[in-house]
């Protein structure tokens, strides 16, 4: 066991400095303000107020300035707040007051960019779930910046072992979480900030895109601008870099409606990864709910980073485009019980963890060692405060809730009446924004896709499964594929939700990226230190017949058709599509397909590959659909399709047809079949315009064909066309080269191997009357 650091010298709880108060610390001012030869103590600490939670800057009826300190911490004996000069030094100040579980007081002279902690005393018995420990410093969970980060010396290295509860190197490993380590954290860990900000956001304009509308765009603040050569260099990484013209003129050429940020609260590295020279990149892994990741600032850490975050949002918004938050709810960095102490563990562990029914253990519905207990009222008014602080204080538009599942858990099973969906259900606030599940959690009956309430949308792994089974030649039949296309009306309708329920996608941050998807069959994670063994093996991936890296042209043609065929895929499929950064322009993670800890050239977009003429024309189609898809409505449903005709004489909504351009019948869904046809009408819409009136849309028909082999396809003749205009054509890599060309109803089409085409209907029997605006 290493030996314990020296202590400093306490009186009454206070560390003694040896050449008086620090400059700038609440004795200091103090002083300062008292006449010349008086002497003089620490203002005491008043009452303050067990509302609001957290750290808040105010000035007393007296005129007196300072910080209202508030923690829940039920079941403490005592809560001391600590306040740090610049040098380190620590003052502490006891919470003396107690009301309904909360310890709060009202300390004078504390001024926003103060640093603090809290520091909780109570009984330490792991074997009944109580693992208070006054050594730890511990982070407010309400804190909304933090200083620093958990690290080992020097920003590298293990953690130390004094940020842990117990002591980690006690000999006898099966019981070392149960012996409490007395060693001080407060040197090793990062601090609380207090942070005063009164913007009311008068200035801003929300987008506010209809769900119907939206094209998501999944991107991390820090590794979607490390290599981007319009940002300047300092600004790489950061929220003041997402904000810059460069970053966000990229996504308004591509025509995003919205940004998913991987998760920006604060987080911390693992343990394992630092010991490997790793740190976690994707950052779900969180401590601070409230507060933007302090290493994506490029202003600074003492709640600089809270006003940077504002103004990227503003800039985005100004470009029309929402900001959506990757969120980790469902559980936190202190891992199990033989994790470290940062936070919630030491304030009231049996409060905010779901624990076993031997309490020295945590319940695990999440992977990562603990989950937190959403059914304790205290615990979802923390998530719940959190989220609404990030809408009407940090002015984000909409949240994707990791692992979802196990947050709607009330006591142990998977509920749709629990206690966090309904409070979501019912604010005022949150039930106004974008709100999207992760429907599922790594616990029995955690897998939920398509059963969470209305007002949610769901990522749908499902569709992802079907496209790429489908574009690698693994499908045995198009029954579940018609479904994807179509909206998913098989997991939605029922619960009366519609299409946009749905967000469509074929990669997300975890797997492979579009381009590994088409070159690799197998993961290679071998820089994750894991011998391979992390990450997915259920890659539903195809390699085009060459793993990895080639230089044979035949090979590399055929990926970039893939690639182009995929995502035409998806952005002509009904529902909310959502593309990963760096898709569009070819990015690669040579193979990994969890890069949660390659925060390096790995995980980093890489927009030299602009340079390359065929990833730019693959970044043109990209941008070229989501510009079709917002210019016809019928491309972007807000109701499911009824198969039916509309109207006297009119088309069915939408039609599927076989190569031979004859309608499928019930036999041809369960046929095998490498092509699919699929008739789009654009009369008598079922969204109306702003006035009311329906809307009458062109009509279009798409052509999926993934057999090895060129194929002809005979489009249908009347009533659906007298021709057919061809719009994009994936088997052509120049797409300004296709559109325009006419074919005739009822000829056939020769389709290139692979390839997916989209035609305009010309010529069919939908005339527009005065009373149906035609749009598009």
């Amino acid at each position: 066991m290493s030996s314990a650091p020296e202590q400093a010298d306490v009186r009454d709880g206070v560390p003694a400095a040896a050449d008086g108060p620090s400059p700038g610390s609440p004795s200091a001012q103090a002083e300062a303000s008292a006449p010349p030869g008086t002497a003089t103590a620490p203002p005491a600490v008043r009452p303050g107020s067990p509302q609001p939670l957290g750290a808040r800057f105010r000035v007393a009826a007296d005129g007196t300035a300072g910080t209202n300190f508030a923690l829940w911490a039920r079941g403490a004996e005592a809560v001391e707040v600590c306040l740090f000069d610049a040098d380190g030094t620590e003052t502490r100040r006891p919470l003396g007051e107690l009301t309904h579980e909360i310890w709060h007081g009202f300390v004078p002279g504390v001024r926003p960019g103060q640093r603090y902690g809290f520091r909780v005393h109570g009984r330490w018995d792991p074997w009944t779930g109580a693992r208070w420990n006054p050594a730890k410093l511990l982070l407010d969970p309400y804190a909304r910046a933090v200083d620093g980060e958990f690290t080992g010396p020097g920003g590298g290295g293990p953690l130390p072992p004094e940020v842990y509860g117990h002591v980690r190197d006690w000999p006898q490993q099966h019981v070392a979480d149960t012996v409490r380590d007395d060693r001080d954290s407060a040197p090793f860990v990062p601090k609380s900030v207090v942070v005063h900000d009164d913007d009311d956001w008068s200035d801003d304009r929300r987008p506010k895109t209809p769900w119907a509308d939206s094209v998501i765009y999944e991107l991390h603040v820090r590794g979607f601008t490390m290599r981007h050569p319009g940002v300047p260099e300092r600004l790489r990484g950061t929220y003041a870099g997402l904000g810059h013209p460069a970053a966000v003129g990229h996504l308004t050429r591509l025509g995003v409606t919205a940004v998913e940020l991987l998760p920006v609260h604060q987080f911390a590295h693992e343990d394992h990864l630092l010991r490997r020279g790793l740190r976690n990149y994707w950052g779900y892994n969180s401590v601070g709910y409230f507060a933007p990741h302090g290493a994506y600032s490029a202003s600074g850490t003492r709640g600089q980073q809270v006003g940077e975050f504002k103004r990227m949002v503003r800039a985005l918004h100004a470009a029309g485009i929402e900001v959506i938050l990757d969120v980790v709810y469902n559980h936190t960095a202190e891992a199990g019980e033989l994790g470290p102490m940062f936070s919630l563990r030491g304030i009231d562990n049996r409060g905010y963890y779901r624990l076993q029914q031997d309490p020295r253990r945590y319940a695990d519905y999440t992977g990562c060692g603990n989950t937190l207990q959403v059914v304790q009222p205290p615990v979802l008014r923390l998530i719940t405060d959190s989220l609404r602080y990030w809408v009407t204080e940090m002015g984000v538009d909409g949240f994707r809730f990791d692992l979802a599942s196990a947050l709607a858990r009330a006591m142990h099973d998977v509920d749709m009446l629990s206690p966090f969906l309904a409070v979501i259900a019912q604010d005022p606030v949150l039930r106004r924004v974008k709100l999207i599940a992760e429907p599922w959690d790594v616990g029995s009956g955690g897998y939920q896709v398509g059963a969470f309430p209305p007002l949610w949308t769901e990522w749908n792994d499902r569709y992802r499964d079907a496209v790429r089974d489908f574009w690698r030649g693994a499908l045995p039949d198009v029954r579940d594929l018609g479904y994807r296309l179509s909206g998913s009306s098989d997991l939605y309708a029922w619960g009366g939700r519609r299409p946009q329920a749905s967000v469509n996608f074929v990669t997300a941050h975890d797997g492979f990226t579009l381009r590994d998807l088409v070159s690799y069959e197998r993961k290679h994670n071998e820089a994750n230190g894991e011998g391979n063994r992390d990450g997915t093996d259920d890659n539903r991936s195809w390699n085009c017949g060459a793993e990895g890296p080639t230089d044979d042209p035949a090979v590399l043609a055929l990926r970039r058709r893939q690639l182009r065929s995929l995502l035409t895929t998806l952005l002509l499929s009904t529902g909310v599509p959502m593309l990963v950064a760096g898709d569009e322009l070819g990015r690669t993670q040579g193979g990994n397909n969890n890069a949660y800890c390659q925060d390096n050239e790995t995980g980093w977009v890489d927009w030299s590959l602009l340079d390359d003429p065929g990833w730019r024309a693959l970044t043109q189609l990209t941008s070229r659909l989501i510009a079709l898809r917002h210019a016809h409505p019928v491309l972007r449903r807000g109701a499911f399709f009824s198969g039916r005709a509309q109207g006297p004489g009119g088309l069915r909504d939408l039609a599927w047809f076989t190569a031979e351009g004859r309608e499928m019948t019930e036999a041809d869904w369960y046929a095998p079949t490498a092509t699919l046809g699929m008739y789009l009408s654009g009369r008598d819409l079922p969204q109306r315009d702003e006035q009311g009136r329906p809307l009458t849309d062109d009509s279009f028909l798409a052509v999926l064909h993934a057999d090895p082999e060129p194929g002809r396809f005979v489009l249908p003749g009347g009533p659906w066309a007298s021709g057919y205009e061809l719009l994009v054509d994936t088997a052509r890599e120049d797409q300004s080269r296709a559109p325009g060309t006419r074919h005739a109803a009822g000829s056939p089409f020769l389709l290139p191997a692979r390839a997916a085409v989209l035609f305009r209907a010309v010529g069919h029997p939908v005339e527009t009357r005065p009373d149906r605006p035609k749009t598009g």
